[in-house]
């Protein structure tokens, strides 16, 4: 085996084994950080301020032995603050609204995803050797809801005040009352912002995964908008559509995911209302492999490699991956039957595409 023979600078091999041992420590206080989410210590401090190890136990009903390792585990990391002095642990403002405001699960939705993810490392594994692929579903459950969180706030922050405007004349038909299909809708967090926003519109959520679909039911019974938007277990090459076609069809961070993502855009082809829009929320991504050596990059790269390339694989294996380039993503809509296709805007960690006939 041939190894370099050039010589190592000891201080760029010092920086390397910095960051090797920020990546542990980061590793391992995803999963500490979903911990405390699940146990409410983050909301708990929230509510008490400055507290000891043994009071926090007491006001979780946790172990004070393990909640003392926590604290400086997340103290280590900045998640929270510590007072010498006091000898007292807190949550500044910025990381209470992080990681204890229900209005925000942004921080939290994205290590469970982490989390989540990491434990297929071993049949992802085997699959680098075999080229197959694993399927959505045959993830730990954790990811589908820490999806739902994750992707979220995203979605409330720009659906309505920024995404849909970008695009030209659907805000006004969404006004007026138009049918939306929501292709592989997840826990529905979309549909019920498109259906809290525009009332007269009705949002169909289509998915291929059941168990999403049914939480996605009872988070619309739980928002008051059951009546506006209703959901079916569909893939995106099957579900149904209205004799006049959707006026608009959207797909909100899934179509890299898809293992037939022309057959996809195909059939919203079919499906679509002669004057329809397409809507496709994709993550950001460079032209060229260098525009994603940064930390969104890694993010994305990271997630392609345990779970959007190996779904898509395993169910077609047409894999554009998360970090796809813009043509990419524009020979799959225009193979699809669309002639028009632009970047209607974009967000830091989004790009979103518009096309049409």
């Amino acid at each position: 085996m041939k190894t370099s023979t050039a010589p190592i600078d000891n201080a760029k091999l010092d920086a390397f084994i910095g960051q090797v041992v920020t990546d542990m420590g980061a590793t391992l206080s995803s999963a500490l950080v979903v911990i405390g989410d699940r146990l409410g210590l983050y909301r708990a401090m929230a509510e008490a301020g400055p507290i000891t190890s043994e009071e926090l136990a007491q006001r979780t009903g946790t172990s004070e032995r393990y909640i003392r390792e926590w604290l400086i585990n997340q103290a280590a990391g900045g998640y929270v603050a510590y007072d010498a002095t006091a000898q007292r642990y807190y949550l500044p403002p910025e990381q209470a609204f992080a990681l204890a405001d229900a209005t925000s699960p942004f921080a939290v939705g994205a290590l469970q995803i982490v989390t989540a993810m990491v434990k297929a490392e071993s049949r992802i594994m085997e699959n680098f050797r075999t080229g197959e692929g694993m399927l959505w579903g045959e993830h730990d459950p954790r990811l589908f809801e820490g999806t739902e969180r994750f992707f979220r706030p995203g979605y409330n922050a720009n659906l309505v005040s920024n995404w849909i405007p970008a695009l030209e004349g659907v805000h006004e038909k969404l006004v007026r009352g138009a049918s939306v299909a929501d292709v592989g809708c997840g826990h529905g967090a979309s549909c019920i912002i498109l259906a809290q926003a525009y009332p007269n519109s009705h949002i169909y959520g289509f998915d291929n995964h059941e168990p999403s679909i049914a939480r996605a039911r009872q988070m619309a019974e739980q928002a008051g908008v059951a009546d506006r938007v209703t959901f079916e277990v569909a893939s995106a090459q099957n579900y149904p559509a209205p004799l006049s076609g959707y006026d608009l069809i959207a797909y909100f961070d899934c179509l890299h995911d898809m293992g037939d993502p022309t057959g996809a855009c195909r059939h919203a082809y079919e499906s679509l209302a002669p004057d329809g829009t397409v809507l496709i929320v994709e993550p950001m991504a460079g032209d060229h492999p260098e525009e994603n050596f940064n930390p969104v990059g890694r993010v994305y790269a990271g997630a392609s490699t345990l779970c959007c390339t190996p779904n898509a694989l395993a169910s077609g294996g047409h894999a554009l991956g998360t970090v796809a380039t813009e043509e990419a993503l524009r020979d799959v809509v225009t193979a699809g039957g669309f002639t028009r296709f632009r970047r209607a805007t974009e967000t830091p960690v989004n790009r979103i595409f518009e096309a049409r006939r």
